[in-house]
This record gives C-alpha cells, sequence and structure tokens, in this order.
C-alpha cells in the first residue's frame, strides 16, 4: 500500500480517498478506526494491528500532534517485538512510504487535530 498524499482530515492510499482515521494494513484499509478516548491511544485501540505482528507499527498522532501514545502503550507495542514510530501525521506519512518494500509496516493514522 502506499500513501498518495494527506492533509487535513483526509488521506489518499492508493488511489481512494479516505475522510476518517484509518489504520493502514498490507492489504488493506481499516477506515472505521477510532479510538476508546478519542486523543489517548491506547493497547486496546490497536489490538488487531498488533496482532498481525508487523515490524513496525507506525502512529500518526494528528496533524498538529493532539492525540497522545503513553508511554505504557509503547512499552506494551515493543514487548511484542514490534517497533514503534509516533509521529505527527504528515512525518508518519512519509515514514510509511519510505519503509515499503523494507519492513512490514503498518499505520495507524489520526488526520486530524
Amino acid at each position: 500500500m502506499k500513501i498518495d498524499s494527506y492533509a487535513f482530515g483526509n488521506i489518499t492510499i492508493d488511489g481512494r480517498t479516505y475522510t476518517s482515521d484509518a489504520i493502514i494494513y498490507p492489504d488493506h484499509v481499516d477506515s472505521s478506526w477510532w479510538r476508546k478516548k478519542g486523543h489517548s491511544l491506547h493497547r486496546d485501540d490497536i489490538t488487531d494491528a498488533i496482532g498481525a505482528k508487523p515490524d513496525v507499527l507506525i502512529i500518526g498522532r494528528g496533524y498538529y500532534g493532539v492525540m497522545t501514545v503513553s508511554e505504557v502503550t509503547i512499552a506494551f507495542i515493543e514487548s511484542k517485538g514490534i517497533e514503534v514510530r509516533a509521529e505527527r501525521t504528515e512525518k508518519a506519512v512519509e515514514l510509511f512510504n519510505a519503509v515499503q518494500g523494507t519492513k512490514a509496516a503498518i499505520a495507524a493514522l489520526h488526520l486530524t487535530c
């Protein structure tokens, strides 16, 4: 999967535009993703992504970086042998595209805030 473009509130992945937060897997996009506590990411919010056992989980914290990712959540993901990168979504998009073909990557992206 390749992210073609990202702007506040929308993202285009392999030619298809989405206007809601999404998790990008190697073979599909879950565009119904939402966190239980809105602007806080907890491990329960990414159970399926962790279960898919990527090499790296790239987390987009929003356009302005408002979504928080606790150290506890990061430590849990890393305890599963998964590298974690949590960045503003624009940077997360760049990272996701950069690792394609070199690592199995999943991106969990908050598109606004």
